[in-house]
C-alpha cells in the first residue's frame, strides 16, 4: 500500500476549510467534504492528487533517463508533506533560497539542502552554523560569487570550528547573481583557497532562468560546464563527486542535455533543481512544457507531459453589469505577476458535475479580495455559482495559503498539506 502524504494530525486554521474547528488533514480525509457540494469555505486552493502523482513519476523518469539527480526547489511549496513525497520518490535533496527556509525544512526531516543563493550576513551565518552544530549529519551547501562573501564565511565558520560547503555560481551579464567572467571567478576561487579548513568548494552552480532565449541558455550552460572542468583539472574541488547544478522550471531539459556529458561520470554529480514541476501551471511553465515536448526526444518518448495540479475555487459574488462578474478571489489568494488566473470549470450548486468554462471568460483585473471577470451579455452565470481557476506561477500562489486541500478527480477532499513560509 502506497504511503499517503496527505494525512496527518497537523492542526489547520484559516481560509479554505469546512465550518467547525479542530480540522487536521486526517480528519478532512475521514470526512471527505465536497467542493462541488459547497462543504468547504471559498475561496480555496486545492491540489489534484492524481496530477501530483503523475508529475512526480514523470520527472523521476525524465531525470533518470539523463542520469541526473533531482533537488527540487522547495521555495515553491514550502510544504513538508510535498518534500517527503519528492524525497521518497528519489530526490537527492531539497533546494532552498534562505536560511529560515532551511530551518523549516530541517525541522521536518530534510537532511540535505542546496541553498541556490548567497548566504550573507552574520545572522544568517549563525542560523546555519547552529544547524550544523546540532546535527553533524546535516548536509548543507550555498553558492558564492564574491571574494568578500567567501572571506566573511571563512572567518565566521572558522571561528565556530566548522566548515561550510560552497558552489561557485556562474551568472549571465545583466542577469541576477553569479560571476560574470574569468577574473571574477578567479578572485572567488583564490579566496576559497585561503580558507582550507573553513570553506570547501564542492561544485559549480548556475541559474539559467534569467536568460530568455535557448541559444543564450546553452551558451551560459557551456560556460558553466567549462568552469567545472577547469576547476576539476586543477584539483580545486574539496569533495568528490563534485556537483554541477542548474535548472529552474523552464529550461531543465536543456540543462540535462548540456550537462549530460558529466551525468554518468563518477567524478561528478549533476543536480537539476526545478521547483514547479510537481504542480505545474497553465502559464509560463505550460509554455515551457510545449517547447520541451516539441524538441526533447526523452519527453516525446514519455508521452503525456506535466499536468496542472494547483487550482483555486471561488464564488461569483456579484453580477453588476451584463458583461462583468465579480469573483470572490483576489491578489491575497492567487499569483498575478505572470498572468491572471484562468477560469477552467463552471459549477452551479445542485448540478452533478461542473462544465468547462467558456474560453471567452477572462479575468481582466484583480484587487485584494476580488477578481473582475469579463463575460458576454446573456452568458448563464449567476451569483453563487462556483468557478475553478488554473493559475500561472505556483510559487506566488502557494505562499498565500497556510494549507492547501488535496482532492480526488471528483473534487472531494482526500487530505491536505500545510505550508511553512
Amino acid at each position: 500500500m502506497r504511503e499517503n502524504y496527505f494525512h496527518s494530525d497537523v492542526p489547520l486554521a484559516g481560509k479554505g476549510l469546512p465550518a467547525g474547528d479542530a480540522w487536521t488533514p486526517s480528519r478532512l480525509a475521514a470526512q471527505g467534504p465536497s467542493i462541488l457540494e459547497e462543504q468547504v469555505s471559498l475561496p480555496v486552493a486545492v491540489l489534484s492528487e492524481s496530477a501530483l502523482r503523475h508529475n512526480l513519476a514523470w520527472m523521476r523518469e525524465f531525470t533518470e533517463a539523463y542520469g541526473c539527480r533531482l533537488a527540487p526547489h522547495g521555495k515553491t511549496t514550502m510544504s513538508p508533506a510535498l518534500f517527503r513525497m519528492q524525497l521518497d520518490a528519489g530526490a537527492w535533496g531539497i533546494t532552498l533560497a534562505t536560511a529560515p527556509q532551511t530551518v523549516a525544512a530541517h525541522a521536518h526531516g530534510v537532511r540535505r539542502v542546496l541553498l541556490a543563493n548567497q548566504l550573507v550576513g552574520k545572522g544568517n551565518f549563525d542560523v546555519i552554523a547552529d544547524l550544523q552544530a546540532r546535527d553533524p549529519d546535516f548536509w548543507f551547501a550555498c553558492v558564492v560569487d564574491s571574494a568578500d562573501n567567501v572571506a566573511a564565511l571563512g572567518r565566521h565558520f572558522g571561528a565556530r570550528g566548522q566548515r561550510i560547503r560552497v558552489l561557485l555560481e556562474v551568472g549571465a551579464a545583466g542577469g541576477r547573481t553569479g560571476v560574470r567572467d574569468e577574473a571574477q571567478a578567479r578572485a572567488v576561487l583564490d579566496e576559497i583557497a585561503r580558507w582550507p579548513d573553513a570553506v570547501a568548494l564542492v561544485g559549480v552552480e548556475v541559474y539559467e532562468g534569467v536568460v530568455k532565449d535557448e541559444a543564450g541558455v546553452r551558451a551560459l550552460l557551456r560556460r558553466t560546464l567549462a568552469q567545472w572542468q577547469a576547476i576539476h583539472a586543477a584539483g580545486g574541488f574539496g569533495e568528490s563527486p563534485a556537483l554541477l547544478s542548474g535548472a529552474g522550471s523552464a529550461w531543465f531539459d536543456v540543462v540535462a542535455e548540456e550537462f549530460a556529458v558529466l551525468a554518468r561520470d563518477p567524478r561528478a554529480e549533476v543536480v537539476l533543481r526545478p521547483g514547479c514541476y510537481l504542480t505545474h501551471d497553465v502559464g509560463i511553465y505550460r509554455d515551457a512544457a510545449s517547447r520541451i515536448h516539441a524538441a526533447n526526444p526523452v519527453a516525446q518518448r514519455m508521452g503525456r507531459g506535466l499536468l496542472p495540479a494547483l487550482r483555486l475555487w471561488a464564488c461569483v459574488q456579484s453580477r453588476p453589469e451584463p458583461d462583468r462578474a465579480i469573483i470572490g478571489l483576489g491578489k491575497r489568494d492567487a499569483a498575478f505577476d505572470a498572468g491572471f488566473p484562468q477560469p477552467v470549470l463552471h459549477h452551479r450548486p445542485g448540478h452533478t458535475v461542473p462544465a468547462d468554462a467558456p474560453a471567452h471568460w477572462q479575468v481582466g483585473a484583480m484587487m485584494d479580495q476580488h477578481a473582475f471577470l469579463q463575460i458576454e451579455a446573456g452568458d448563464d452565470l449567476k451569483v453563487g455559482d462556483l468557478l475553478c481557476f488554473d493559475i500561472s506561477h505556483p510559487c506566488l500562489t502557494f505562499d498565500k495559503w497556510r494549507h492547501l486541500l488535496v482532492v480526488d478527480d471528483a473534487h472531494r477532499v482526500v487530505g491536505a498539506v500545510d505550508t511553512h513560509f
